[in-house]
């Protein structure tokens, strides 16, 4: 007969950060849901926007690291955006084996009315600890890839 009694030396699901952060993940998706379907993104669509805002005409590569995407992930969302009239995707004449992406007016005109979408205000959150966790996630991230890159 199983135990339903969790382990005395077992951590609970909920003493777990990984469930923490990635049930605050699904907690954003749902906040971010009606914004999106507004602006008909998906959120990867969405970031790849912002990010193309902070620094236009960048290769596919830059753009992926920037995003923490592979190349094979970043691609598809580049060519729905493009079919979208969002961004253009092309060679650059320096390195023919690079893909430059940069947004069009329209991935602009976009980008400016999702600038009205701020989340903020919906996480409870003062200025200041917003900023704070905000800080903390980063770090927390920086730390984790590097501990994968020494093991690896």
């Amino acid at each position: 007969m199983k135990s339903t009694e969790p382990s005395s030396s077992a951590p609970l699901l909920s003493e777990f950060l990984c469930f923490a952060v990635y049930s605050a993940n699904l907690a954003f998706g749902k906040a971010y849901k009606p914004i999106l379907e507004e602006l008909g993104l998906t959120y990867t669509q969405f970031i790849t926007l912002i990010a193309l805002s902070e620094e236009d005409d960048q290769t596919v590569g830059s753009l992926g690291e920037k995003l923490f995407l592979e190349s094979n992930t970043l691609t598809p969302i580049l060519k729905k955006l493009e079919a979208m009239g969002y961004v253009q995707r092309q060679r650059d004449p320096a390195d023919e084996r690079q893909v430059r992406v940069s947004l069009t007016r329209e991935g602009r005109r976009l980008r400016e009315k999702s600038c009205k979408t701020d989340l903020v205000a919906a996480t409870g959150l003062k200025p200041a600890e917003f900023a704070k966790v905000q800080k903390a996630i980063v770090t927390l991230r920086a730390n984790l890839i590097r501990s994968v890159n020494e093991a690896a």
